[in-house]
């Protein structure tokens, strides 16, 4: 998607994908990094990760962002969440000539009306992803090893076998949980 030096980055969705993200705008250089998502736990874990501003995502329309990024919109925008308001958002939060990285799938059969001559015009590119090649891992695993990205301090909760149940039902509210680990000899 082009994550680099100095680009301004809004990550759309800041559970585990997304608070990775973050981690990788800041351990690359990126500019400045603002984050959203619909869940207050989750915002104050974006800027423990490395966001600079977190705002709940109806919040976060094309001009509170043009305040947020010095009067441009972000050159990058991460979308890592399949929510189609999340994708529209995305779609209409990106600079000219920036990239909307859709990272998270959406609902098997999901539509999304994309204003193609505003696109277009934009000279913005839509980029998919969900998988990298093996240089992609091996940075992702030297940004870890060398602590850049910090993975241990993600899981909120480790639990045994018997409390897969939990487990689950901790992912699905999204409140208070970022990182879920069942352990099974616990």
């Amino acid at each position: 998607a082009g994550m680099g030096p100095g680009k301004g980055v809004l990550v759309i969705g800041s559970g585990i994908a997304g608070l990775l993200h973050i981690q990788l705008a800041r351990a690359v250089g990126a500019g400045r990094i603002v984050a959203t998502d619909i869940v207050d736990y989750r915002l104050e874990a974006a800027l423990r990760f490395g966001a600079e501003s977190a705002l709940p995502a109806p919040e976060a329309t094309p001009e509170r962002l043009r305040q947020a990024f010095g009067g441009r919109l972000p050159e990058l925008v991460i979308v890592c969440t399949g929510a189609a308001s999340a994708i529209r958002q995305g779609l209409a939060a990106v600079e000219r000539g920036g990239t909307v990285l859709l990272f998270a799938p959406s609902e098997p059969g999901a539509t999304i009306p994309l204003p193609l001559n505003e696109f277009w015009f934009n000279g913005a590119t839509l980029a998919t992803t969900y998988a990298g090649s093996p240089a992609d891992y091996k940075a992702a695993l030297e940004l870890i090893r060398a602590r850049r990205v910090r993975v241990g301090e993600m899981i909120t909760h480790r639990l045994g076998l018997g409390e897969a149940a939990l487990g689950f039902r901790l992912v699905a509210e999204a409140g208070h949980s970022i990182k879920v680990i069942i352990q099974p000899q616990r």
